[in-house]
Formats: structure tokens, sequence, C-alpha cells
């Protein structure tokens, strides 16, 4: 099992955070390589069961990503499995706990590499695309949530 694993400290109150991020209108504000939400309006996200589609840009190409919705607690996690054509399935946890100056987020993406040459293709180049697309998910959401901050300074 490769498990690929970000976290970032930020400066709002944990409900406002969690909100931001796991309402799907927002997702393109902060996703990497995000192209469009597929099922847009008739999709909901927060509940399990819930699922919606989403395209992003991976590894030079558009690819679809299926999002199952498994676990979802109000401010604390949400738990996800992605079905992708051509790549194994990844299981996403979003972790959220507030503390006295903000939240504390992480972001982990897990999957088993398929056998044979496919998996070297998946411990090498999917494993560092994941790595680098959490990364950027933290630096776009640090990004974001400093200029709400600044906003409010200012107000």
């Amino acid at each position: 099992m490769i498990r690929v694993e970000r976290s970032q400290s930020f400066p709002l109150p944990v409900e406002e955070g969690f909100a931001y991020i796991t309402d799907t209108e927002n997702w393109h504000e902060y996703w990497p390589d995000f192209v469009r939400l597929e099922t847009p309006g008739g999709s909901s996200w927060g509940a399990p069961g819930d699922s919606v589609t989403v395209v992003v840009e991976l590894l030079g190409r558009q690819t679809k990503l299926m999002l199952k919705l498994e676990e979802f607690e109000r401010d604390a996690l949400v738990r996800y499995t992605s079905y992708q054509r051509g790549l194994p399935s990844a299981r996403h946890e979003r972790r959220f706990r507030g503390t006295a100056t903000g939240f504390d987020y992480t972001v982990t993406v897990s999957f088993e590499p398929r056998t044979g040459l496919r998996g070297i293709f998946d411990r090498l180049l999917l494993a560092r695309a994941i790595s680098r697309a959490l990364q950027k998910t933290i630096d776009n959401l640090e990004a974001r949530f400093l200029l709400v901050e600044g906003s409010r300074r200012l107000a």
C-alpha cells in the first residue's frame, strides 16, 4: 500500500475551513488541475453513499474521477474512494482538528499498486503525481485562506 500525506495549519475556525473545503462549488478554486465537475447541481456531497464525478488533468491528460463518499463527520473527517479508468482506485481522507488559532488539516491518499509493469508506473509516476497534487492543494488552500484572513483584518 502506498500512502501519501500532507498537513497544514490554517488560521480559520474549523467550521469555516470544513465548509469551504467540502463545498463542491469551491473545488475549482483549490483543486490542482481541476477541469470541471461533471455532476454539478444535482449531486450532493455530505452523506455516506453520495458520489460526484470530477474531471482533472492527471499525468498530461483529462481524467474522470468518480468519487464515492464513505464517511462524513462535520468539522472532523471526510473519507471517500476515487475510481478512475486506467489507474488503481484510491482511498482519500481529509482530517480536520480545531485548534486555539484555527484548524489543522491533513490530507491523505493511499492506493494499492497494480502488478507487473503497471505497478512500476504506480509506484514511481503515480505516487509522485499524487504527492505534487496534495502539496499544491495545501498551497492553494493556504493562499485562499490568507486572502480571507487579510480581508477580515481590513474590515
